[in-house]
This record gives structure tokens, C-alpha cells and sequence, in this order.
């Protein structure tokens, strides 16, 4: 399908809801969360986050935290991540949903941001429940708050549910737009994956953004195989 289709749809629309997943962040090097650069020291995903895993050994699962920290620092936002950030600024009004953790939307400049499983950048305290901003190097693991007690990620492990205030505001973007872009998204992880099929059957128009197809490909209004860094630059320009 053309790019001047989906333009000529962007143009258009007053109200645009964005889902972003891993796949918009593997271009600027951070390692997807399944993929060959998932595996730490012989430990899964699975097997660490998760609040059984924190609560058995939470200097492990900070120690794989702080690995992924360390590394997600070098990394930049793409032509991808600026591209969503102009067409915020265009659009009367666009919400950008993101599946991912690591702070790179927000280093673009995206504000209309809803970080749905939370950010490796922000630490919660499991005693006195603050949750706040924290690019600190972690010299103490695990780290810990000032009223000492034990800090962990602020995301959303497996078996947790998303924040219900976040959850909403995405659903209500979603029934509420005139179109919805789903960028580097597997479409296989719930509820983010069902969102692009509450909007088809609302007769909204889905436009994925993709390297690979996905379940969501041969539904989608319009699919365009690529990178988001060099689709979405085009789609704007």
C-alpha cells in the first residue's frame, strides 16, 4: 500500500492513537525482550521478572535490572521516535502508547505518552509506595529507598496486571481515534494486542508499521514492511 494513502488518512484525522512495542527500540540497539539478546546468564524473561522471582532474590533480579540499564543507556532515539514527536505536534491530537520500558519516547520529546508497562528509569518503594524518576548508576543492590525500604523496577512483571488508570486512558484513545498506527509490535502480548482489533471492528482505520508480519498484518487497513526509522519520517515529511 502507498504511502500517500496513509497519508492522505494522517492528514486527515483529528484524533490518532499510536502503539508502539520493542520493535521501534531495536533500532536504536536496545535488545528486544524475546529476542538472541534476552538471555542473561542462563535466565529467561520469565524467569526473573516477575514479583515470586523479586521476592525470592531481589539482588538477582536487580543485577539483571541493572544490566539492562547499563545498556539501554547508550542508546538513542531513532529517526522513528522523532518522527512520532513531529506528528504529536501536528496532530490535534494523538496519544502514543508504548509497551516499552526504556525511556526512550520520552528522550525524543513525546508528552501525550502512556508507558503501559512502566519504565526501567523509574524505581517504586514497597513500603512507603513512592515512585519516582531514578538514572542513578545503582551502587547498592538492591537499592533502597530513603525510608530504607527495598526499591524495585517500576514496570509490570509477568503475572501483574497494567496500572488501571493507564489501561483506561489507552482504551478511551483507542475507541476515540480516527486512526490507529501499531509500530514494532508482535501483537501477540495482551491487552496492548487486542487494542488494534477494537478498533477495526469500530471501522477505524489500523495502519502497522512492521519489519516482519505479525497475526495483525493481513487485518490491518494498511501494512507497511520496514523500519519504523525509515517509514515514519516519509509518512510525515
Amino acid at each position: 500500500m502507498s504511502l500517500e494513502a496513509v497519508r492522505a488518512i494522517l492528514a486527515s484525522a483529528r484524533s490518532i492513537a499510536v502503539l508502539t512495542g520493542a520493535g521501534i527500540s531495536a533500532e536504536s540497539g536496545v535488545p528486544t525482550f524475546r529476542g538472541p539478546g534476552g538471555l542473561w546468564r542462563d535466565y529467561r524473561p520469565e524467569d526473573l521478572a516477575t514479583p515470586e522471582a523479586f521476592a525470592r532474590d531481589p539482588r538477582l533480579v536487580w543485577e539483571w535490572y541493572d544490566w539492562r540499564r547499563r545498556k539501554i543507556a547508550e542508546a538513542t532515539p531513532n529517526l522513528g521516535h522523532y518522527a512520532l514527536v513531529t506528528l504529536e505536534k501536528r496532530a490535534p491530537d494523538l496519544t502514543l502508547i508504548t509497551q516499552n520500558v526504556d525511556g526512550l519516547h520520552p528522550l525524543a520529546g513525546s508528552r501525550n505518552l502512556l508507558e503501559i508497562h512502566g519504565s526501567l528509569w523509574r524505581t517504586r518503594c514497597l513500603s512507603c509506595h513512592e515512585v519516582r524518576d531514578n538514572r542513578e548508576l545503582l551502587t547498592r543492590l538492591p537499592p533502597r529507598c530513603a525510608c530504607e525500604g527495598l526499591l524495585r523496577p517500576d514496570v509490570v512483571w509477568f503475572g501483574e496486571p497494567l496500572p488501571y488508570e493507564l489501561l483506561k486512558r489507552s482504551i478511551r484513545a483507542v475507541e476515540g481515534c480516527n486512526v490507529m498506527l501499531v509500530i514494532g509490535t508482535s501483537s501477540l502480548v495482551q491487552p496492548a494486542a487486542s487494542m488494534a482489533g477494537e478498533a477495526l471492528s469500530r471501522g477505524t482505520p489500523v495502519v502497522e508499521i512492521n519489519l516482519d508480519p505479525t497475526p495483525l498484518s493481513e487485518r490491518a487497513t494498511h501494512f507497511l514492511q520496514g523500519k519504523a526509522g525509515d517509514i515514519l519520517p516519509r509518512l510525515i515529511a
